[in-house]
């Protein structure tokens, strides 16, 4: 079975006050989260985002080849309807989510979609652990049983088909997607949910969510170095954290030998336990001759944020004679961070001489260091 993914991101946030899913959370807007968690399963082949009418242009910066735009309505049922319209041909099992919803683990993915294989149709839901009441007609209060009743989370899937039935044949306006299903006969599985999958509904969610994220998740450091002399070229480049600098000559090295850009992927690879840059990247590969050191950054950032790692921050120090880096610092973060996909705050450099000391005193070379921050989120991919 062919699987898409539709991400809900059209709402108007009216319980909230404000565009909710445009909120900044650790360096991302909220929609932006979930759908690059689709977009990294592996066992999903396209994936639909639904943006609103008034911010049309949501998402429009997100080149990927597994990614279609389109209009939502006025309402999550005319924004699910969009989603299924904008599915190409092939597609069999669709998953429905909430953008509001940032934070949507692989294996929550995974479990959804084996739902569905398996029966049909499914949801994910928590067990109630509160004592839920209702109110009677009269007014009174009524105890229901909690081992009957679920929260219920997202995404929800089913079959295409299904969906598009249901959406044909159903009026009424319901709460989710299998509600839908159920209203044409088709029953759907309950499936393990996931508590980090809170939804972010009123102005009073958002502290919660943001603390959940900033505290949930193992935290390591990684340690990058890389050495490099200077180039006999005497019009060798010199670059340095994506930046050519009009010193020449640059450094010698088989790819654009960007010390510093190979210090921080080091850094980011070994925090996340995933070798480091010779290992992707070697040196005997003729296609890295002279290659531009913002791929391997890139690359490294793809990576480890399939695992589930967030980049929180990277602290980086050149330690050379020359060329004098502090002056061009703020462009260097700027590169740094566009190539690894987050906020130039997150990205620290430095630079030192080595007083005249050793091989890097005499001016012989240059050398990088890099400490990479990274934080276990939501898993994206395996």
């Amino acid at each position: 079975m062919n699987v898409a993914a539709v991400v809900l991101a059209a709402g108007r946030s009216e319980r909230f006050g404000e565009d909710k899913l445009a909120l900044d959370l650790e360096g991302k807007p909220v929609w932006q989260w979930s759908l690059e968690s689709f977009l990294a399963y592996p066992g999903i082949d396209q994936v639909i985002l639904v943006v609103p009418q008034s911010c049309s242009e949501r998402g429009a910066e997100m080149d990927h080849p597994n990614l279609t735009r389109t209009i939502g309505g006025d309402s999550r049922q005319a924004s699910a309807i969009a989603g299924l319209r904008a599915l190409p041909s092939g597609i069999d099992v669709v998953l429905f989510h909430d953008a509001a919803r940032p934070i949507v683990p692989a294996e929550l993915i995974a479990r959804v979609i084996d739902g569905v294989r398996g029966h049909g149709a499914a949801f994910p839901a928590l067990p109630v652990t509160d004592t839920i009441k209702e109110r009677q007609p009269d007014g009174t209060w009524r105890t229901l049983s909690r081992n009957k009743l679920g929260l219920v989370q997202t995404p929800q899937g089913g079959l295409v088909d299904d969906f598009r039935r249901a959406h044909a044949e159903v009026e009424v306006e319901l709460t989710d997607d299998v509600a839908l299903l159920e209203a044409i006969g088709i029953s759907a599985v309950q499936v393990e949910g996931d508590r980090r999958t809170m939804k972010l509904t009123t102005a009073e969610d958002w502290p919660l969510l943001v603390t959940a994220q900033t505290v949930s998740g193992e935290v390591r450091t990684g340690i990058g170095y890389d050495i490099h002399a200077f180039s006999t070229d005497p019009a060798r480049p010199m670059v340095l954290g994506g930046v050519e600098f009009d010193d020449r000559p640059g450094l010698d090295g088989h790819s654009d030998a960007d010390a510093l850009a190979h210090a921080v992927v080091d850094a980011i690879l070994g925090a996340a336990g995933l070798g480091d840059i010779g290992q992707l990247f070697p040196n005997t590969d003729p296609q890295w001759k002279g290659a531009p050191s913002q791929i391997f950054l890139e690359a490294a950032a793809k990576a480890v944020r399939r695992d589930g790692w967030q980049l929180v921050h990277i602290d980086a120090t050149v330690v050379g004679e020359r060329p004098r880096v502090m002056p061009r610092a703020t462009d260097i973060r700027k590169a740094l961070a566009d190539a690894l996909g987050v906020d130039a705050s997150r990205i620290s450099v430095k630079a030192t001489t080595n007083e005249g000391l050793g091989a890097l005193g005499r001016g012989e070379g240059l050398a990088a260091w890099a400490v990479a921050t990274l934080r276990q989120g939501a898993r994206q991919g395996e």
